[in-house]
């Protein structure tokens, strides 16, 4: 496994060491790899919907623009 040396500030090194304290994770390390597998899973999801987007916009099934589309879906979740 690659080592690395990250400076962070304090108020996000006391997150994590509240994380390790609280017994969610067993390291400051493994929170931060967990954060990043979360947040690699995010930008998969991402592609995929743009990916969709796009598609359906090439489609002509549709006059809106990409981030048109992407505004109303984001309205639509969000009540």
């Amino acid at each position: 496994m690659a080592r690395q040396s990250i400076s962070l500030t304090q108020p996000n090194d006391e997150w994590l060491k509240s994380q390790v304290e609280n017994k969610e994770y067993a390291s400051k390390s493994e929170v931060v790899n967990d954060l990043i597998r979360q947040a690699r899973k995010q930008h998969q999801h991402i592609d995929w919907i743009n990916s969709k987007l796009e598609k359906a916009e090439n489609s002509g099934f549709t006059n809106d623009s990409k981030d048109q589309i992407l505004a109303k879906s984001k309205a639509l979740l969000n009540g």
